[in-house]
């Protein structure tokens, strides 16, 4: 029985959050499960490792892109209320 746990670091690149953590989770799996040679433990927990930085990469990203939203709609209603405060002087 041949595995599927070679991949090249641009194949991950490509990877989908989902994907890579559906393929962690059973990268994980078989590991736990035991039953598999040493060289092909090595390779699954490289693999897993390689799959861990691809899912925190997506998380990173993703949680830049919700600070930078956060910020965005912040700074807006700080504008707007700093045009409210200026038009009731007046």
């Amino acid at each position: 029985m041949t595995s599927n746990v070679s991949g090249t670091t641009g194949v991950s690149e490509a990877l989908g959050y989902e994907q890579a953590r559906d393929e962690l989770i059973e990268v994980v799996r078989r590991l736990e499960a035991g039953g598999t040679s040493l060289e092909e433990s090595l390779a699954l927990w490289e693999r897993g490792e390689e799959l861990a930085k691809v899912c925190r990469r997506w998380l990173e990203g993703a949680r830049a892109r919700l600070d930078a939203a956060l910020a965005e709609e912040e700074g807006a209603d700080e504008a707007d209320k700093a045009e409210g405060d200026g038009t009731d002087a007046g």
